[in-house]
């Protein structure tokens, strides 16, 4: 072999080896992405289920007459949070679910009546979430529905609020409607202490909650028998069984 030919090989072999180191790297490259794609549990069998609208699991209640106040400050304003447990309910894809009212307030002003659905299966204790209509208010006025959302319309499907059986690094998603509600959460530890104007609280249940339709995530806190106790900088002042 003369030198070009020789020269001409090499060219070629190294002309190989950096298409293969190249397709090498963007094989790394994609398996990388894969691996660093946070995947959320978004089918739960809801078929194998036999629902009811009343009852309790360690974290989540839906006795009628049960309420939580939650207050706290947020962008400089004082916001009160009232969660109600209602004697109502609302048949959502056949399911019969419990109305949980939330009526959220900022120095006096209501900003957002929401009526919530949510079902509890009885063979696993899990509080499945079925939809929301939601009032939003502007200086005192309903001003749109935006975030309001129903399992079985337009590909809405019903999420899982609160699993019967809590795991630590457990991920599943909370509301799934397409664009418009996708809320999801992730199981960060329960042997939390929190401490609220209700007094103090031990082994709380901590979830980070996010949705890919916004950057950032809140914090929430769960006890024991009595539900959420904190949502991000609010803390509960008052729970307990009120009349309607």
């Amino acid at each position: 072999m003369n030198a070009k030919m020789a020269f001409m090989t090499a060219t070629v072999l190294a002309g190989v080896l950096v298409v293969i180191f190249s397709s090498m790297q963007v094989a790394q490259a994609g398996e990388a992405a894969k691996r660093s794609i946070v995947l959320y549990t978004d089918t739960f069998f809801q078929e194998d289920c036999d629902f009811t609208s009343t009852g309790a699991n360690r974290f989540f209640i839906l006795e009628p007459g049960y309420q939580q106040t939650l207050v706290g400050e947020v962008d400089g304003e004082e916001v009160e949070l009232v969660i109600t447990v209602l004697d109502e309910t609302k048949v959502v894809e056949g399911v019969e679910t419990r109305v949980v009212e939330e009526r959220e307030s900022a120095d006096n002003m209501q900003v957002e009546v929401s009526r919530n659905y949510f079902a509890i299966c009885q063979q696993t204790n899990s509080v499945f979430y079925f939809g929301e209509d939601v009032d939003n208010y502007e200086d005192g006025e309903i001003s749109d529905h935006d975030g309001s959302w129903l399992a079985g319309q337009d590909g809405a499907r019903a999420g899982l609020i609160m699993p019967g059986t809590v795991l630590i690094g457990s991920r599943y998603m909370q509301e799934i409607a397409p664009d418009v509600a996708m809320d999801r959460a992730q199981v960060i530890s329960m042997d939390n202490t929190v401490e609220t104007p209700a007094g103090t609280f031990e082994n709380v249940l901590k979830t980070r909650e996010s949705t890919p339709l916004e950057k950032g995530y809140e914090l929430k806190y769960y006890a024991r028998g009595i539900g959420l106790i904190q949502d991000a900088d609010l803390k509960l002042k008052e729970y307990g069984l009120v009349d309607e």
